[in-house]
């Protein structure tokens, strides 16, 4: 009978550790999300961040010199948050590029190329963001740190982490498609994988 106990006491604390995990990893994404989920991701070069708000912006204006802001979820005319976030950089007087892309399907290597393009030439500090800071971002990072700033490859793919909020489980999470695109653009731009 103690050893049926025993079973059952061991079963509640291992459930207990479970969800005391599952709690704490949902904290912190939403940790993430009321913070900005704001990241460096090269200094003085790359930034990256959630759909910030104008009080967002501006701070990352004063505090890293921004000047372009490079928004992935594409021109969303008539959106509040796009209104401000137009509005904003214009008063902030800084450039504001739209790159749309979703985080649930892949990124094309024509796709690439003309982001790779639009990194390139944008004035930096650049500022990318997208609607959780995670997933567009995160792939993004990913390419300018390696096609444009040359990091190593397994360094730049760091970028595209729970770290960051983003959860890319095959079959599980349409966020995969973030990492199934990274994949892909290895073979594209030929680097060893």
């Amino acid at each position: 009978m103690r050893r049926l106990a025993g079973l059952f006491s061991r079963r509640r604390r291992s459930i207990a550790a479970i969800g005391l995990t599952a709690a704490g990893f949902g904290g912190y994404l939403v940790f993430l999300q009321l913070s900005g989920n704001f990241h460096t991701v090269i200094d003085g070069e790359l930034y990256r961040s959630a759909q910030p708000t104008a009080g967002q912006l501006e701070t990352y204006v004063h505090d890293h010199g921004i000047k372009t802001v490079i928004n992935l979820r594409g021109e969303s005319t008539g959106a509040r948050w796009y209104v401000d976030e137009i509005a904003a950089a214009k008063r902030l007087d800084i450039n504001h590029i739209d790159f749309r892309m979703s985080a649930s399907h892949g990124l094309s290597a024509d796709q690439a190329e003309a982001l790779v393009a639009i990194l390139r030439a944008a004035p930096k500090p650049i500022l990318i963001h997208c609607a959780a800071g995670a997933d567009r971002t995160g792939l993004v990072s990913v390419i300018y740190s390696e096609r444009i700033a040359g990091i190593n490859e397994d360094v730049a793919e760091n970028q595209l982490s729970i770290r960051f909020g983003h959860i890319g489980i095959p079959f599980l999470s349409s966020t995969f498609a973030m990492d199934d695109s990274w994949e892909r653009l290895e073979r594209h731009f030929g680097i060893e994988g």
